[in-house]
């Protein structure tokens, strides 16, 4: 019992630690904040969109800072290649035999934390390439599978103002995404801190506080937190009224809704809920965590139908009309 309490101690103190670290660099926006760790902790990986200036990269990349792991970033152009982002295989000669073998160089997705940059910017064929690795922890380059190291957490950042030269993210790929953290406009004090604090000389360096070993632990102690059968119910019953041909979705779901969320979307509920309980120092997840995780997990998952769009309905509000129909 002591081991365990000690190792739920670190967990939280790994959690608060790295919040402070990205503090000194991101002002405010402390929701989102919540929603990166969240996601970190529970093994998932985030999607952010925001419009242009809202540090959505500089987030990213602060925490890459915070962590003793190798990061790599990906700038998702219209002419990259699947290549680009697994890697290739060159043919090498050997100068004393003469003979030629193969060898594979990695790609930039051979590290532990991933930007891939304005995602929505590239093809499918190659926004793709990452599919297998965030699912799977692995590639498969020429026939040959390789293992990728953990822990692993892809965060993609997408512009959601442009749409020339775009490719929206397919269904497939966007279910892969644990969380879809919307970064808004800072409040006027947050602001106002952002103008001041960050046109001066002042030292912003970020301090490495963890490890790979200390986040891998935290994971599967987020895994292993119990979560009470009402708790349980409670994400199944959400997850079951997005969907237009369950009896049990509310007016609003069959009015607006052309598919809903899958099972993926219940385990990410549950596993979102079980990190935000630890964020918070308790062991045990509540129904109050099920709702608070229930829009980054739900706005990409809840696919609105052309009579949404027409009324100006967005994802965000039909899953507010839904948690309120769906009491704990």
């Amino acid at each position: 019992m002591e081991d365990a309490a000690q190792s739920f101690d670190n967990a939280v103190k790994l959690a608060t630690r790295l919040d402070a670290e990205i503090g000194r660099v991101i002002i405010g926006q402390q929701q989102v904040r919540k929603e990166v760790l969240i996601c970190l902790l529970a093994g998932g990986h985030c999607l952010l969109r925001g419009v242009p200036g809202l540090a959505k990269t500089l987030l990213i990349k602060t925490l890459a800072d915070a962590v003793h792991l190798k990061f790599s970033r990906i700038q998702f152009t219209p002419d990259l290649m699947p290549s680009d982002i697994l890697g290739t295989e060159v043919i090498e000669e050997d100068v004393s035999t003469g003979k030629r073998h193969v060898r594979f160089i990695p790609g930039p997705v051979f590290a532990n934390i991933i930007l891939a940059d304005e995602i929505n910017r590239t093809p499918p064929r190659t926004q793709s390439a990452l599919l297998e690795a965030m699912q799977e922890y692995q590639v498969t380059v020429g026939g040959v599978r390789y293992t990728l190291d953990r822990p692993l957490f892809v965060l993609a950042t997408e512009n959601p103002i442009e749409q020339e030269g775009t490719h929206p993210l397919p269904e497939a790929q966007l279910d892969r995404f644990m969380l879809n953290v919307v970064i808004d406009y800072p409040d006027a004090t947050d602001e106002r801190r952002i103008y001041a604090d960050t046109t001066t000389g002042a030292d912003r360096t970020v301090t490495q506080v963890a490890t790979g070993a200390e986040l891998e632990a935290a994971r599967h102690l987020v895994r292993n937190l119990p979560a009470a059968s009402n708790i349980v119910d409670y994400a199944l019953r959400v997850v079951r009224a997005t969907r237009p041909v369950d009896a049990s979705c509310p007016a609003s779901v069959k009015e607006w809704v052309r598919f809903g969320a899958g099972p993926r979307a219940g385990q990410a509920l549950l596993l979102g809920a079980k990190a935000a309980a630890l964020l918070d120092g308790r062991t045990v997840p509540s129904l109050d965590d099920i709702t608070r995780v229930a829009l980054p997990v739900l706005r990409h998952r809840v696919l609105i139908n052309f009579r949404a769009e027409a009324d100006g309905v967005t994802p965000d509000d039909v899953i507010g009309k839904l948690l309120s129909a769906v009491r704990p």
